[in-house]
């Protein structure tokens, strides 16, 4: 009992909840582009074909490692002096995040579907940005002790930002309209401004080898006839930020399987949960019954998902947690096939809700600690971006295709494809683990 008392105790330290409220403001923008805005469309009359094809907006999360290394490392003229590195990249990125969400919400989705889809891939690009800087932020700010707590705080902050993009909105919506949903969001996003404002700049922590291998870079660059001075420093940097932290992935062993599980792991969850609110709504629910059942009775489940996830984790150890966990969060798609049957019945939507909510919070927990443990500590920032773009390739490239597939196939059907569709992830599992035994004497 002691271990545990010291274990949530960690949560108390400032520096963790620091990262809770930065959790929630990382978390605050993504429904506004996938669930949330999929709702407003159904109830402006859009096509389940066209609500599913917004799920591209989300490629921005698939692709942030593109532009992480510059966030990582390039300065800004005035902010970086004044906030720091971390700081003034955050400020700049959650300035930018509220105004597009301002214009986002002020769009009329039936008479200019185009513009309502641009401001909504610009705000997922910002809120990827605003990922790079935080998950960066959050390592560099907690020590080693801190890091499991660290995750947890992100993740309950997160979940309380879904909640308010989630249930909040839609009621919000359901009373004053879309306009005033997506405006209390861009308000509730200075939670993480002021957090920034208000806390201190990690110290940069660059690796002697780092520095050594982008001094060594620099030196042979200067050594070619067409490469010196300024142009070769440029080359270096760009070497050291963007070519080592994927070189150091690919010179892992078993490199592609792990890229290949990361896309997986979550697949079903994300196809299913793209269409839940579809769902909902076509079997009759309105959407204060979505808003008190499916976000705030969810949000319940999600949370305790997460902290029995984070718990597990720690006792069963990350591979086996991954894979019991990806098990049970594949069957709990199974209940959204239960929705579908049941029609409008909600005590099924609270079963499903819960279930389904449950299930993905102990997977989500699982796959944070081994995405964190794949890190490079010199190329922490970077590294997690990439990884962390992956595990959003299914909630966007194969989540669009949702719609479409629910309308050929039917919803039943479509929930039991979701079921299965991480098998090939969950089989990967077993090789990975023997690899990680194999290599686990060389890196002790």
């Amino acid at each position: 009992m002691t271990g545990w008392a010291s274990s949530f105790a960690a949560y108390l330290d400032r520096r963790v909840m620091m990262v809770l409220l930065l959790g929630f403001s990382s978390g605050l923008p993504l429904l506004l582009t996938f669930s949330t805005l999929s709702a407003w469309l159904k109830g402006e009359g859009i096509s389940r074909t066209a609500i599913g094809i917004f799920a591209l907006v989300g490629t921005p999360y698939a692709l942030k490692f593109l532009w992480s290394p510059l966030i990582d490392r390039l300065p800004l003229p005035i902010l970086t002096r004044a906030l720091g590195r971390r700081r003034g990249w955050g400020v700049l990125i959650q300035v930018l995040l509220i105004v597009t969400i301002l214009a986002l919400g002020a769009t009329d989705p039936v008479e200019h579907l185009w513009l309502t889809a641009s401001l909504a891939v610009m705000v997922a690009f910002l809120s990827a940005s605003q990922d790079i800087v935080i998950d960066a932020y959050r390592v560099e700010i907690l020590d080693s002790g801190q890091q499991g707590p660290g995750a947890g705080a992100v993740q309950t902050g997160y979940r309380l930002a879904m909640l308010a993009a989630g249930a909040s909105a839609l009621l919000v919506a359901s009373q004053w309209g879309w306009f005033a949903a997506y405006a209390t969001m861009a308000a509730l996003l200075s939670v993480g401004l002021v957090t920034l404002l208000l806390g201190p700049e990690p110290e940069i922590k660059v690796s002697a080898a780092t520095l050594e291998r982008e001094r060594k870079a620099a030196e042979f660059l200067n050594t070619r006839p067409h490469m010196k001075g300024a142009r070769a420093k440029v080359v270096a940097w760009l070497y050291g930020a963007v070519v080592c932290p994927f070189a150091d992935i690919m010179s892992r062993p078993g490199w592609l399987a792990v890229l290949l599980f990361v896309i997986g792991y979550k697949m079903g969850e994300a196809m299913a949960g793209a269409m839940a609110n579809t769902l909902y709504i076509e079997m009759g629910f309105g959407l204060d019954e979505i808003a008190y059942v499916s976000k705030v009775f969810g949000f319940g489940a999600t949370i305790l998902g997460t902290l029995i996830g984070g718990a597990l984790v720690a006792r069963l150890g990350v591979m086996r947690a991954l894979l019991i966990f990806g098990i049970l969060q594949s069957l709990g798609n199974l209940f959204y096939v239960v929705q579908a049957l049941a029609g409008h019945n909600v005590w099924a939507l609270a079963v499903c809700v819960f279930a389904e909510n449950l299930t993905a919070g102990m997977a989500g927990s699982a796959l944070v600690a081994y995405i964190s443990g794949l890190c490079n500590v010199a190329y922490t920032a970077t590294q997690y971006a990439l990884l962390s773009s992956l595990t959003a390739v299914g909630r966007t490239l194969f989540a669009s295709t949702s719609g479409k597939l629910a309308d050929m196939l039917g919803w039943v059907d479509f929930f039991l494809m979701t079921t299965v569709i991480t098998v090939p992830a969950l089989l990967l599992l077993p090789w990975l683990m023997r690899q990680q035994e194999r290599v686990a004497p060389e890196t002790g």
